[in-house]
């Protein structure tokens, strides 16, 4: 499953590393790509969008 995310408190590489980590507790498989200027994340994973966007909401970081 391929999902999109705005994650619009994400300002840095670092953010984008931590929301990485996130969803890889919830898949480890998961490909995450984060995009600090558009504040998109594309994640191409096997878990549900709840499960990725609690992992992400976990971290710290709001999912719009």
């Amino acid at each position: 499953m391929t999902l999109q995310l705005k994650v619009p408190n994400m300002a840095c590489s670092a953010c984008g590393e931590n929301i990485t980590k996130a969803v890889k507790t919830v898949d480890p498989a998961a490909t995450v790509q984060n995009d600090t200027k558009t504040k998109l994340v594309h994640i191409e994973t096997q878990a549900s969008k709840a499960a990725v966007t609690e992992a992400i909401t976990a971290a710290g970081y709001t999912v719009a």
